[in-house]
């Protein structure tokens, strides 16, 4: 590595890292003020309220990301510009392209590894956030719940439980109702046990204590039972409390494999498609915004912080409002889920891509 590379990457990062902390700790105060109010009414203490922000902290990390990487892509290459020495990086036969290889390499680099911290640990930051959420502040109750559970276990199959008891995994109070494949509303047959029992040794469930009913043409059979072996189903406990989760409580395996279940079920995915493919294209924002940064920059400017600060916020709310936009036509289905996650970074690739081309190498 030349030592014009180690000083770009230097200042690129001192700069990422300074951003990143300056804008966590700005997200940290704006939400601590609006929700002071509740940490008060509800009696939190202060080792809960920092237990929250610890918890919330890898979800801020992951949204600012994209902002410090352009704020310190704008900053480097600006200043570069300003103070002369992008003049003498060129004067010495080096091009933009060739300034712009390290900041790419490590932008790529962050992005490869944002994809594992935004697919794995900030879900499991953000399960322990919402479950204090809804203990303490009594919020997202409306997706979280052990009570009055429906699965759809095929698109002629569907058991409801009454509760679960996560502790010793047995559903109380099930119903399973088979229908008619030519006629939905026609019922024939049905379980109603008080108890369904998980056996992890060959991973099957057992109702117990309950009859069987079956509904025939002419009359009804029914049939009463200590223990019915169900045998197998297309869920085990741990989806059961997964389907009471939020995408965003989900690790990337979790909720591939919670999409592939509802699209067994026959219902409609594109709304968690969307947001699987979002756990990987978001990441990769923070290439884009570099790539789309360096030109812009490059540039020489009578500019300062504060003006290479407010482009890349800008920019950056320009790009999130447009992800969220495209976001409402994936979700309804109007467009296909893969474009939807990736329109944003292609269009801003784009938009990079044009900026750079206008340059004199």
């Amino acid at each position: 590595m030349k030592i014009l590379d180690r000083y770009i990457i230097k200042q690129f990062l001192l700069t990422a890292v300074f951003g990143l902390a300056a804008f966590v700790a700005i997200f940290v105060v704006v939400d601590m003020m609006e929700n002071l109010d509740d940490f008060l009414d509800k009696g939190a203490s202060l080792s809960l309220i920092v237990r929250y922000y610890l918890y919330f902290t890898p979800e801020m990390i992951k949204l600012m990301i994209p902002v410090a990487l352009l704020l310190s892509s704008l900053f480097t290459a600006g200043r570069m510009s300003n103070q002369n020495e992008l003049t003498a990086v060129k004067s010495s036969g080096i091009s933009i392209y060739r300034f712009m290889t390290p900041l790419l390499i490590v932008a790529f680099t962050i992005s490869i590894a944002a994809i594992y911290f935004n697919g794995w640990v900030v879900p499991f930051a953000n399960k322990k956030k919402f479950a204090l959420e809804r203990v303490y502040l009594k919020k997202h109750l409306e997706s979280w719940g052990k009570y009055n559970i429906f699965m759809q276990e095929s698109p002629t199959e569907i058991i409801e439980i009454g509760y679960f008891d996560v502790d010793s995994s047995i559903a109380h109070q099930v119903s399973i109702q088979e229908f008619s494949d030519t006629n939905q509303t026609a019922v024939v047959e049905r379980f109603d046990a008080l108890r369904m029992r998980w056996n992890p040794d060959p991973r099957s469930w057992v109702l117990e204590v309950g009859m069987r009913r079956v509904f025939g043409a002419e009359k009804e059979f029914v049939e009463r039972f200590d223990s019915w072996p169900i045998g197998r189903l297309h869920f085990v406990p741990d989806d059961i409390e997964m389907k009471q989760e939020k995408p965003d409580e989900m690790e990337y395996p979790d909720l591939k494999k919670f999409i592939e279940n509802q699209r067994r079920s026959g219902n409609e995915v594109s709304r968690w498609l969307v947001d699987l493919y979002g756990k990987i294209s978001f990441p990769f924002a923070a290439f884009i915004v570099v790539f789309f940064g360096v030109p812009f920059s490059s540039t020489k400017r009578r500019s300062g912080l504060a003006v290479e600060f407010g482009i890349s916020i800008g920019i950056c709310f320009i790009y999130l409002v447009f992800m969220k936009t495209s976001q409402v036509f994936g979700y309804n289905g109007s467009l296909d889920p893969f474009v939807t996650a990736w329109l944003a970074n292609f269009l801003f690739l784009a938009a990079g891509a044009f900026n750079l081309a206008r340059l004199r190498k």
